[in-house]
């Protein structure tokens, strides 16, 4: 039998569930931006990785009183813009940062689709990466090609032993959410390769 595909998975996953896979994700995620802000002297990487380090304890203890709209004001202004800067870099700079918001929203109107959508992004983070290629190298290509492009099916492959752990924890302790993130990062790289400093 088949297994069902990784966003039927997660749709079937509970809200806490889903919210730590997002989470999960994003680890893999901020690097990238990390990598871009340096780079370029754009944004600040720390107002990022702080805002998910508060939505993994918002979480863990959804009645702590980590202000949601505050983390929303602080990341909203390191959103580079793609016309300002000419370098491949900057979309998943932005991706990353648009999948950090898109977590803060979920957490803040419980709605399921948020963290779905991280999932979503983060994968298309990777979709154009594999575009970006065929074009450099001047191929035509088939969302075929872009599905069966081994960094895409290494990110679907990574996706799925996210799915697997977070299935099969049952609830999230401290203990679960540091196995989680260690595991997200485990390769040492981002989702599109970029090797984790």
């Amino acid at each position: 039998m088949n297994k069902p595909n990784n966003f039927q998975r997660i749709r079937d996953l509970n809200t806490v569930q889903k919210a730590s896979l997002a989470a999960a994700l994003l680890e893999r995620m901020l690097p990238n931006y990390a990598l871009f802000s340096e780079a370029l002297e754009f944004g600040d990487a720390e107002v990022l990785n702080n805002a998910l380090a508060l939505c993994w304890e918002k979480i863990l203890l959804p009645k702590s009183k980590i202000s949601i709209e505050k983390l929303v004001e602080k990341v909203e202004p390191n959103v580079p813009e793609v016309n300002d800067f000419d370098v491949f870099g900057v979309y998943p700079a932005i991706d990353a940062a648009t999948a950090l918001l898109t977590l803060l929203q979920g957490l803040q109107s419980k709605e399921d689709q948020e963290f779905v959508n991280v999932c979503k992004i983060a994968q298309g983070t990777v979709a154009r990466l594999v575009e970006y290629q065929f074009e450099l190298e001047e191929q035509t290509y088939t969302s075929k090609d872009v599905n069966q492009h081994p960094l895409m099916e290494y990110e679907i492959s990574v996706l799925s032993e996210l799915i697997d752990f977070v299935e099969a924890m049952g609830r999230l302790d401290k203990d679960n959410a540091k196995a989680l993130r260690k595991l997200a990062v485990a390769d040492g790289q981002t989702n599109i390769g970029v090797e984790i400093a």
